[in-house]
């Protein structure tokens, strides 16, 4: 939404695009500014991008096998000290995953025997 605010506000004005669209344009001005500034960002999101620079290096090291303990076994051993549900957290959020070994993720356990009362 940034992106099609920053495209369009000299023919509409951010204001008239952020009452038609569902953002508040603080949110807009507060975006902006920290794309600007970005020291002034939480310290979490500082150590957040500096983190998955470091997640991303590792897991394509590894040619993309690693899960989480291992990049997180890894980052250890780099000298780096973060939380395992940091790399967790923020594999999950880039979409990154390691291979699955042995059998398939189970998501349900069907059974026969209910398929017969349902008809």
């Amino acid at each position: 939404m940034i992106h099609f605010i920053d495209d369009n506000k000299h023919l509409y004005g951010v204001e008239l695009i952020c009452r038609v669209l569902p953002i508040a344009p603080s949110t807009y001005y507060r975006v902006q500014a920290l794309s600007d500034n970005p020291h002034k960002r939480s310290l979490r999101s500082q150590h957040d991008a500096y983190y998955i620079g470091e997640i991303k290096r590792i897991w394509r090291d590894s040619k993309c096998r690693y899960g989480a303990r291992k990049v997180w076994q890894q980052m250890k051993a780099d000298g780096l000290k973060v939380a395992r549900c940091t790399v967790e957290r923020l594999m999950k959020q880039y979409g990154m995953q390691g291979v699955w070994r042995g059998k398939s993720k189970i998501t349900t356990n069907s059974r026969d025997d209910q398929s017969a009362l349902m008809t």
